[in-house]
C-alpha cells in the first residue's frame, strides 16, 4: 500500500515564530500572546499570506487548549461542544477557525458571548475584509491582524529553505536559483502556492537539473485575482482612481492587471460608464458615447481582439477634461429632496386636459418659452419654498465651460429683466 506523503507546505510549515517570515504585525501578536496577553484575533490577509502558519505556531505552544474549526465543514453544533468545554473546566480554549467570514450571523452570534467574557480565545482566519464579513459586535472584541502578500524575495527565502526538506532532497534534483525566483515571482505573493508549484516541478521534472527554460509552460498562468474577494475591489479602485487623476500609464497598466487576470470585461466597461458621467460628467459628452461605443465593440469582437478597445477607453477617458459637477449636482438633489419632501409643482407648470383642472389654476400662467423666451425667464420653476435653489454648478473645463456660460447668461437675463420691470412699475430693490 502506498504510504501518503503530506505536501511540501504542510512538511516546512514554521513551528517557532522566530522562522516566521515577514509579517512583522503578527510576529508581535504572537509574542503578546506567549507573554499572556491572550487577545482574541482576527487574522485579514490573501491566501498564502501564512494565516493557518500563525495559528499552527500558537497551537504547538498549547496543544491541550488548542481547537481547530473550518466555517465550511463545522456548524453551530462543533462551536456549541467547544463552548460548552469552556463552561465546564477552568480552561481557557483557544479556538481557531479557518474562513470565519463564511460563518453565518446566527454561528457568530453564537461565538460572541463567549469572547465577550473571555472564556475563549478566538482566532479567526479571512480573506475577506472583516468589516463586512464579520458581525460588528464580534469584530470590535478582537484584534484585527492585517498580513500582507509576501514580496516575491520573502517567498523565494521560503523555497530555498524548502529545498533542504528531506523527501525533496531525496529526488536527487537540482533547480536553478533563477527558477526559485521565477516561481517566486509566479507565485503573487502567495508561499503556499509557491510551495505547491515548487513540489510540483520537482516531482515531475524528468531531467536531473532543472533550468528556466523548463519552466515556460508552467509558469504561464493569470495573475492571483479573486473576482469576489478584496482584490476584485482594490484593482478596479486603483483603475478608477488612475483614470480620474489622468494618469493614462497607471490607468492602462491596472486595466492590463484586471484583465490579464481574467476579470469580466463587461464589468470593467460598466466601471468606465460610470468613470465618464461621475468624473468626466458634461466637461466631455462624448466620454459616455465613446464607452457605450466600446460595449458595443467588444461584444461584436469578444476576446482577445475586444480587449484593445477597452484600452481605447482608458485612454480617452484619461485623458478627458474632468469635471464631478453632475455627481455633486446628483448628491445636492437627493439630499434636497429628503429635506423637503415632495412638495406639489406649481401650477403653472402642471397641464390642464379638463375644464375642472383649468378652473383649479392648472397652467394658467404657463409662457411657451419658443414663443416668448423672454416671459418664460418670469415664471418660478420650482415648488414653493425652493426658489433660488442652485443644485448645479458647472465647472469651466472642456465642454463644461461652454454650458456654464449659456446658464450665466439665462441668470444674467433673468437679472436683467426682473430690473427692467421694477424700472417699468417704479418699484426700487
Amino acid at each position: 500500500m502506498k504510504r501518503h506523503v503530506t505536501p511540501l507546505a504542510y512538511r516546512v510549515r514554521p513551528t517557532h515564530v522566530d522562522d516566521l517570515i515577514g509579517q512583522e504585525a503578527a510576529k508581535t501578536y504572537i509574542e503578546d500572546f506567549f507573554a499572556g496577553n491572550r487577545t482574541s484575533a482576527i487574522l485579514w490577509g490573501p491566501p498564502g499570506s501564512g494565516k493557518t502558519t500563525i495559528a499552527t505556531i500558537i497551537h504547538n505552544r498549547n496543544p491541550d487548549a488548542y481547537f481547530s474549526l473550518s466555517a465550511v465543514t463545522s456548524g453551530i453544533q462543533e462551536v456549541r461542544r467547544v463552548t460548552n468545554l469552556a463552561d465546564e473546566t477552568d480552561t481557557n480554549p483557544i479556538v481557531f477557525i479557518d474562513e470565519i467570514h463564511r460563518f453565518n450571523k446566527a454561528q457568530q452570534d453564537a461565538l460572541l458571548p463567549h469572547v465577550e467574557n473571555g472564556r475563549i480565545i478566538l482566532i479567526g482566519a479571512t480573506t475577506e475584509n472583516p468589516s463586512f464579513s464579520v458581525i460588528a459586535p464580534l469584530l470590535s472584541r478582537m484584534r484585527v491582524i492585517v498580513l500582507r502578500s509576501l514580496s516575491p524575495e520573502e517567498i523565494a527565502v521560503i523555497l530555498r529553505k524548502a529545498l533542504q526538506d528531506e523527501i525533496l532532497k531525496k529526488l536527487g534534483k537540482i533547480i536553478a536559483d533563477e527558477c526559485v525566483d521565477a516561481i517566486a515571482r509566479a507565485a503573487d505573493g502567495d508561499a503556499r502556492a509557491a510551495l505547491n508549484l515548487l513540489e510540483f516541478i520537482m516531482t515531475k521534472a524528468e531531467k536531473v537539473y532543472i533550468a528556466k527554460e523548463d519552466l515556460k509552460d508552467i509558469l504561464d498562468r493569470p495573475l492571483y485575482h479573486d473576482r469576489m474577494g478584496d482584490y476584485h475591489y482594490d484593482l478596479i479602485s486603483a483603475f478608477h482612481k488612475c483614470v480620474r487623476a489622468g494618469d493614462v500609464d497607471a490607468s492602462i497598466y491596472w486595466l492590463g492587471r484586471m484583465m490579464e487576470a481574467g476579470e469580466d470585461r463587461l464589468y470593467i466597461i460598466r466601471r468606465m460608464i460610470r468613470i465618464a458621467s461621475e468624473d468626466v460628467g458634461m466637461a466631455e459628452p462624448n466620454a459616455l458615447r465613446m464607452v457605450l461605443s466600446v460595449k458595443d465593440a467588444f461584444t461584436t469582437l469578444g476576446m482577445p481582439e475586444g480587449d484593445l478597445a477597452l484600452y481605447q477607453a482608458a485612454v480617452y477617458l484619461a485623458c478627458a477634461p474632468k469635471s464631478n459637477a453632475l455627481y455633486i449636482g446628483e448628491k445636492k438633489v437627493k439630499k434636497l429632496i429628503k429635506q423637503t419632501g415632495t412638495p406639489p409643482a406649481p401650477l403653472s407648470l402642471r397641464n390642464a386636459p379638463t375644464n375642472l383642472m383649468w378652473e383649479l389654476g392648472y397652467s394658467k400662467g404657463y409662457v411657451y418659452a419658443h414663443d416668448d423666451p423672454g416671459g418664460a425667464l418670469d415664471l418660478e420653476y420650482m415648488p414653493e419654498g425652493l426658489s433660488g435653489e442652485i443644485l448645479y454648478t458647472p465647472k469651466s473645463e472642456g465642454f463644461e465651460k461652454r454650458v456654464k456660460e449659456v446658464m450665466d447668461a439665462r441668470q444674467k437675463a433673468k437679472r436683467d429683466r426682473a430690473a427692467s420691470y421694477r424700472r417699468s412699475s417704479g418699484k426700487k430693490g
